[in-house]
């Protein structure tokens, strides 16, 4: 028998180790249940982070914690998903392809960053959706320093108010002056389509943000989007042209693409539709977990969000379900009633807010201890010793804040 995850971010990390586990609690040896996990490099992206200076520093090993839960790691990417043949096809970093058969699949693929087709974003934006992207953005800021300081050298435009557009923005003047000097003066403006920042974080955080980009000088365009980049700058939807070198595009994300290559509903976003125990109805045989899926957290009507705190947990169930159907033993319905945000706000501290009203409960200095200890520690992969790795993979323990 063989479970095959397609994924090693945060949901197809703990789907193995959870998978591991229930193999584990069920007595059977790897030999009898394989558990196999495919992914370009055995290593986590702690993407959450990638809005931070040294983004190359930004990952975690998982070969050892793999081999600690005999999973079995196989280097490629997922190509071609057959359903009815039950086969995943693998295009190798030398070229080739080969092909693996399942009992169980969990689709882990995750989500990328939704690019539309704005005149010149392809050849003049960056962004942190990736490890590469954010290197390269690195890189890009880094060589600013040897051009003079004109035409827009200093400004950088962050196209997106939500999450990771605030924090790529409030990050920004500190990373700048660490690479032009301490008397340097960047200027960071946020271009948001909605009347209002953040639109999604409600009406008791945003005041909270909204002076936090005040109190850094971050400069905000509301009810405007992005018409077109050049080598000069960007040109809004109202007709404002910026001068700037630098764009970032954080507007928006969507399920990898090969969610398409299952044959169910998906939402608008691309996830694959699946019920409470992340199957996808229909498709025997086949679960999907993370930003490839939408879920149901509770019974009131709230569904998980393309992020690490839900994907997490969402794992940890795909991966023990896959492991009890194949076994023949009960699943557990997943269920994530706590819900939290925690919003870096660069030199202006964080913030932190629970439940679905995103209800303040933290701001300023100890929000953003809560968030260097979320980000260095919560979100990384637990040891690579078997009892640990298997115990930090209990479903109902994953991300219960």
């Amino acid at each position: 028998m063989r479970i095959v995850i397609i994924g090693a971010g945060f949901a197809g990390m703990y789907a193995a180790l959870s998978a591991a586990r229930q193999r584990e609690i069920q007595g059977v040896s790897p030999d009898q249940l394989e558990i196999a996990l495919i992914a370009p490099a055995p290593v986590l992206v702690v993407r959450p982070r990638l809005y931070e200076a040294k983004p190359e520093t930004l990952t975690a090993p998982l070969f050892d914690v793999f081999e600690a839960i005999d999973v079995t790691y196989v280097q490629g990417s997922a190509e071609t998903v057959d359903t009815e043949a039950r086969m995943v096809q693998i295009a190798t970093a030398k070229g080739t392809r080969k092909t693996l058969s399942y009992d169980r699949l969990v689709v882990a693929t995750g989500s990328r960053l939704f690019r539309p087709d704005i005149p010149g974003l392809a050849e003049h934006g960056f962004s942190v959706d990736t490890l590469d992207d954010a290197v390269a953005l690195d890189r890009h800021l880094h060589g600013l320093a040897k051009r003079p300081a004109a035409n827009g050298r200093d400004t950088v435009v962050v196209a997106g108010g939500g999450f990771t557009g605030i924090e790529a923005a409030t990050e920004m003047p500190a990373r700048l002056r660490d690479i032009f000097g301490k008397e340097a003066r960047p200027r960071i403006v946020i271009v948001e389509r909605n009347n209002v920042i953040a639109p999604d974080m409600g009406e008791g955080a945003r005041p909270i943000i909204v002076e936090a980009l005040r109190k850094l000088g971050v400069e905000t365009r509301l009810g405007a989007g992005v018409a077109s980049l050049d080598e000069s700058g960007v040109t809004l939807s109202n007709g404002e042209h910026i001068e700037t070198g630098t764009v970032i595009w954080a507007a928006g994300i969507r399920a990898a693409p090969l969610t398409t290559q299952i044959p169910a509903g998906r939402d608008n976003f691309g996830r694959l539709l699946v019920d409470r125990d992340l199957r996808v109805p229909g498709v025997a045989g086949v679960f999907a977990t993370g930003d490839a899926a939408r879920a149901a957290c509770d019974d009131d009507g709230n569904h998980a969000l393309m992020s690490c705190q839900h994907a997490t947990r969402m794992g940890a169930f795909a991966g023990n379900n896959a492991a009890a159907d194949l076994l023949g033993v009960p699943t557990r319905p997943y269920h994530q009633k706590a819900y939290v945000t925690c919003l870096d706000l660069g030199e202006a501290g964080a913030l932190f807010t629970r439940g679905w009203e995103r209800e303040v409960e933290m701001v300023g200095a100890t929000a953003k201890k809560t968030k260097q200890e979320i980000n260095t520690v919560w979100i990384y992969p637990p040891k690579a010793e078997r009892a640990v790795a298997l115990a930090a993979a209990d479903p109902e323990r994953v991300t219960d804040l």
